[in-house]
């Protein structure tokens, strides 16, 4: 979960030294010998762009699944279809939609040896219901009345209201009760040095730096074959595609042009990921001009969408109207706004902003002017922000771009533009609540613009508090209409990520991905099934 989906990320605040993440290979001890694809491999070092705040699933880590160290009562397939985990099946569901019953999987140990129970599942969504527990997602369960184990082998979960996608909010990572009980939630070493279900054990983590992990050989469902994998936080996309160029890394996301880079590369291979992920422009309700509806309105028709697409993502993407990509289901036809520069300026000369001495519009006294901060070391960012203000400049609104970290960006958030990014596949709940709905604004990286719209509230409660599909398209068509007629956010566009990889193994893909790439997304999302080349399949 990212900034706009309030995912915790933060981003590393250091490079990785050269030389650190040399490669442990079967054939070769010699870590500067091996080169791309060049024999089979039981340890991999890939590049990411983030850091967890918190390794903890009470506290958010693996809400969305793909956390390498847990697992949840279910799990995503490559094409996005719910399949049976630490539950044995897929539940079963009442009629009324209320309860949901999961009979678990028998036999599954915790990496520390003790039994996996109901007692686990339990405690887990018992302590993020917990007030006291500081998990930003907690809305995210709001429809969660209790949950009840039936023996060591059955739970029951019972809803307040029927809530369309609960199956897919246990994906969620459980956590152990003997281990987490006994410890402060927040503070406890847990959220550090975890012990769960999953197909990896922690062996380290150096904060802003690496995670490190090795296989669990008593996973239960089978022990992988990749037996060291390391994520290296590398925060400036430079510098990761120079590491891995250098072998440093078997791979690593990188964005369109430096992808581009390795093109030619025959020892690599590059994957392509659709997304959710998308860039906007926070357009804080506290700020006198970028809080102005008619400034709203007028950017979000002066943006040029097409072109970032074409320049910035090297066609890696599309034009993004909201947080729901125009390919969903879910999207509302005929919101989509085209790229009107005259339509822009009609729209501000209307509410009164008028054109002063310099070429930048006035109301009241008050210059159209605002600050727009991005996040250092990320190109995309960056681009994005200076493409976006040198479109608005044409409309005769100043914004000013800055570069900082999330800790100088954070506090400035209120009242300050932020080039943001958010994203969440599979239901639409998951990437429009967090992000609009009032109640949520200034709750950490929720509603980073302090949006406020009644008909957005209701319409986030119609089509979170019903199963019915056509009141919920029908609800999350009206704020995306909404959004057309009050934008809080400039949505630019949503893009493709896309990853290099050394070819040295069998098994891999993509999913479709959340914005939150690279630590449970990528092409190692299922690294626990990858196989060597040449060792004679890949496991199932």
């Amino acid at each position: 979960m990212d900034p706009m989906a309030a995912r915790t990320v933060r981003r590393a605040t250091a490079a990785l030294a050269t030389g650190a993440l040399a490669l442990t290979t079967a054939a070769c001890s010699n870590p500067g010998a091996d080169t791309a694809g060049s024999g089979p491999k039981d340890s991999a070092v890939v590049g990411i762009a983030y850091e967890p705040d918190t390794l903890s699933p009470l506290l958010g880590y693996g809400k969305d699944g793909n956390s390498k160290i847990f697992d949840g009562l279910l799990a995503f397939d490559a094409d996005m279809k719910l399949q049976p985990a630490l539950a044995a099946k897929l539940p079963r569901v009442s009629d009324d939609g209320l309860t949901y019953t999961y009979t678990l999987r028998p036999g599954v140990t915790f990496s520390d040896g003790a039994p996996f129970t109901a007692k686990d599942v339990v405690f887990t969504y018992e302590t993020i219901l917990d007030p006291k527990t500081n998990n930003p997602s907690r809305t995210e369960l709001d429809a969660l009345k209790s949950v009840e184990a039936v023996g060591d082998d059955t739970v029951v979960f019972h809803l307040k209201y029927p809530y369309a996608p609960f199956a897919e909010r246990t994906v969620h990572a459980i956590a152990p009760e003997h281990v987490a009980g006994g410890q402060d939630v927040n503070t406890g070493a847990f959220t550090t040095k975890p012990i769960g279900t999953g197909p990896y054990v922690l062996t380290g983590w150096s904060k802003g730096e690496k995670l490190t992990f090795k296989a669990n050989p008593t996973y239960w469902n089978g022990a992988p074959a990749v037996k060291r994998f390391t994520m290296a936080i590398i925060k400036d996309d430079d510098v990761r595609a120079t590491r891995l160029r250098a072998g440093d890394l078997d791979g690593a996301i990188l964005p369109p042009n430096l992808a581009a880079g390795f093109g030619s590369d025959k020892g690599r291979k590059t994957y392509t990921a659709k997304t959710y992920d998308y860039r906007t422009v926070t357009l804080p309700t506290h700020n006198p001009v970028a809080g102005d509806t008619a400034v709203r309105r007028a950017l979000d028709v002066a943006v040029d969408r097409q072109t970032m697409v074409d320049k910035i993502l090297e066609g890696a993407g599309k034009p993004a109207y909201g947080p729901v990509p125009t390919d969903s289901p879910w999207f509302a036809k005929g919101t989509e706004r085209r790229h009107d520069l005259a339509g822009a300026q009609k729209i501000l000369d209307e509410a009164g902003w008028k054109p002063g001495a310099d070429g930048v519009r006035v109301k009241n006294g008050v210059r159209a002017s605002f600050p727009l901060w991005y996040l250092s070391g990320d190109k995309l960012r960056q681009d994005h922000a200076l493409a976006y203000a040198s479109d608005a400049r044409k409309a005769g609104i100043e914004i000013k771009t800055q570069a900082g970290t999330w800790e100088v960006i954070e506090p400035r958030m209120k009242t300050d533009a932020v080039l943001a990014g958010g994203g969440s596949p599979g239901d639409p709940d998951f990437d429009q609540y967090l992000l609009l709905k009032s109640t949520l604004a200034g709750d950490g990286f929720n509603n980073m613009a302090w949006y406020d719209n009644g008909t957005v509230d209701r319409a986030l409660e119609d089509g979170r508090r019903t199963d019915d599909p056509a009141k919920r398209k029908a609800a999350y068509d009206t704020v995306q209409r909404a959004l057309v007629a009050n934008p809080g956010y400039t949505f630019l566009t949503h893009i493709d990520h896309l990853y290099v990889v050394n070819d040295s193994w069998d098994g891999l893909s993509t999913q479709i991905e959340p914005h939150d790439h690279g630590l449970a997304a990528g092409p190692w999302w299922n690294v626990e099934t990858w196989q060597p080349k040449n060792s004679g399949g890949t496991k199932k």
